[in-house]
């Protein structure tokens, strides 16, 4: 792999594929068993490796979990002026967390943070450009020096061009994936190393369900959700790799459209989808949110009833995982049956 600094100056050099060349004409009737038996007993194998992990759901839902006591964290919700944002902090307010209002919306920042204070916690509002390391860095002194260390890390700021790939400029496309994207990795690269330090942390990362399901018009949305959604995968694996993930807990959010903004409304009728898909109410996303924090829930998904359909692969065991793929993507496939 070429290091960084040399990326596009020299070329790589193509490797070998690894596979035994051949001159007969047709694979060998063992050939063809011995794939075919390696097929059955990758696939049986998996059926096996699910059985417990359809117990265990089952169980799951008989058994109450522990909830946790965040009164006295210190939150930060990232475009908390407006919208989801907004409810996300009063409703963490409300069981007791001190409230970092991240946005580029003073005016309504300045409002959010007064009906904060309003429930009895200490609030702040911080204009910061999240898509922009810099900013975020910043952004860390100057909140640790009016609240004190981030507990809790709530990455909810984001665009939602209604645009097809071939609208726009090249900037607004970059732009978005700034925004929803770029600025997680920015602000776990900043915060994640004190909570673990302090050995108390929650993140949470707003994805959408756009990242399993996308539709039109939506393309540079859907692509940023899908990276929110690897990012966090990623995340949490080397979290739990470095044997902190019992300190630092992870919550990927998957919400439905929210009834936030008009346009989207209108665009959502003009594809004639708006009275199929669930349309959800800010502050019942935010209330889902708050309760994947108290609960440490890894992925929740708004309305919870999609969960069970695209949340089965993203809680599937790495192995199970592996399986799968291995039984959906040989590629010696072609190789036997063309002859």
């Amino acid at each position: 792999m070429q290091s960084l600094h040399n990326i596009g100056q020299t070329p790589y050099q193509k490797a070998l594929s690894g596979k035994p060349t051949s001159s007969r004409a047709g694979a060998s009737l063992v050939e063809t068993l011995r794939f075919v038996a390696s097929v059955v007993l990758d696939v049986v194998t998996f059926f096996v490796l699910l059985v417990p992990l359809v117990v265990q759901f089952f169980a799951g839902l008989t058994r109450k979990a522990t909830k946790k006591n965040i009164s006295g964290w210190t939150a930060l919700v990232t475009g908390g002026a407006n919208g989801l944002g907004r409810d996300i902090c009063l409703q963490l307010a409300q069981t007791g967390c001190h409230i970092a209002v991240v946005d580029l919306d003073d005016v309504n920042g300045a409002q959010t943070v007064a009906d904060v204070r309003k429930l009895g916690v200490k609030a702040h509002f911080f204009k910061a450009d999240v898509s922009s390391f810099e900013a975020v860095s910043n952004l860390k002194r100057e909140v640790s020096s009016k609240l004190g260390p981030v507990d809790i890390l709530v990455n909810n700021a984001g665009v939602l061009p209604l645009m097809s790939l071939r609208e726009g400029t090249p900037d607004d496309l970059k732009k978005v994936i700034e925004i929803n994207l770029l600025s997680h990795l920015w602000t776990l690269r900043v915060f994640t190393d004190d909570m673990i330090q302090r050995k108390r942390g929650h993140i949470v990362a707003i994805a959408s369900i756009a990242s399993y399901l996308p539709i039109e018009r939506i393309i540079t949305y859907a692509a940023s959700k899908y990276g929110v959604r690897g990012l966090m995968g990623s995340f949490a694996s080397e979290l739990h790799n470095e044997g902190v993930d019992d300190i630092v807990k992870t919550t990927t959010v998957y919400p439905c459209f929210i009834k936030t903004r008009l346009e989207l409304m209108d665009a959502l009728k003009k594809m004639g989808i708006k009275n199929r898909v669930p349309i959800m109410r800010s502050e019942t996303v935010a209330r889902a949110v708050v309760g994947g924090i108290l609960y440490n829930k890894a992925h929740v998904y708004i309305p919870k009833v999609v969960g069970p359909f695209v949340g089965i692969y993203e809680n599937l065991p790495f192995k199970v995982a592996h399986l799968a793929k291995r039984c959906l993507l040989r590629t010696s496939i072609p190789n036997v049956m063309e002859r």
